[in-house]
């Protein structure tokens, strides 16, 4: 009998993490662009005993996305769709990143949103910078939200992003409208997808972004949250736990921001504009 299967795309720290805490008793199927990367997860996660297999893929193509749902499909029901691939400012620049971190989630949610097993659940990986990135209008938003994954790269206010950091903003904003927007396609199928928004994470690319050049206002940001600290995978890998599991079968189409009070503490004036 087939068992039931945990996507997980993107083996970075917290993939791994949420991998590790999911895995247990499933088929795991682990996907990167990185296969350097990728066949150390899986030797790390198979001498725990988790039963892997991998395959590549760039979120970015379609037609690596598809044929990696398809995989999936072949392999049990896909009871656990997690996606936590993406591009920081300090690894790449504008153009990459919304390809990565924009039209990459976009298809992610459209190809599994056709497979996924009913009473199945996913979470995409955006990140506190969605909540904190420059206004849009409500036609952008609309935009962002609702426009065919295949024609996101085209809108005429993309033209403009030049900076990776605006563009990682307005990527996760993004994340963040297109997981509300697949709601109702995923729930169609019996299934449930929602959001998570990291702060600052202690991975290897948490610790690149601390430091590159928004280190020091990065590091003020934590010093003003309730929780004072960095976050680790651990913490990530549990609010997945949540949104994946039978305690939030009545939750849909949301984001949960799991960043140790930052944003809040931004919001009550506890940092100047700077940071």
């Amino acid at each position: 009998m087939k068992k039931n299967v945990l996507v997980v795309i993107g083996v970075g720290g917290m993939g791994q993490s949420i991998a590790r805490r999911q895995g247990a008793g499933k088929k795991v199927l682990l996907a990167d662009f990185d296969e350097k990367v990728l066949s150390a997860s899986v030797e790390a996660l198979r001498g725990e005993g988790h039963d892997v297999v991998t395959s590549p893929v760039d979120v970015s193509s379609r037609a690596s996305v598809a044929a990696l749902a398809d995989l999936a499909a072949e392999l049990g029901g896909i009871t656990e769709v997690v996606h936590t691939a993406g591009l920081s400012p300090v690894q790449a620049p504008a153009a990459a990143i919304l390809a990565v971190d924009l039209l990459g989630v976009a298809l992610v949610l459209e190809e599994f949103g056709r497979v996924v097993a009913s009473g199945g659940a996913g979470v995409v990986i955006s990140s506190m910078a969605g909540h904190l990135a420059s206004a849009l209008d409500a036609e952008q938003e609309h935009a962002l939200a609702h426009t065919p994954a295949d024609e996101l790269l085209d809108l005429p206010f993309l033209a403009e992003v030049t900076s990776g950091a605006v563009g990682y903003g307005l990527a996760k904003r993004a994340n963040l409208l297109r997981v509300q927007a697949a709601s109702g396609m995923w729930g169609r199928r019996g299934a449930r997808i929602n959001s998570i928004s990291p702060g600052v994470i202690s991975t290897p690319m948490g610790q690149q972004e601390l430091a590159g050049d928004s280190g020091t206002a990065m590091r003020a940001m934590i010093d003003a949250s309730a929780a004072g600290r960095l976050g680790t995978p651990a913490d990530i890998a549990a609010a997945a736990a949540f949104l994946l599991g039978p305690d939030s079968t009545f939750v849909s189409g949301t984001d949960l921001l799991v960043d140790g009070g930052v944003v809040a503490a931004l919001r009550a004036g506890a940092q100047g504009p700077a940071a």
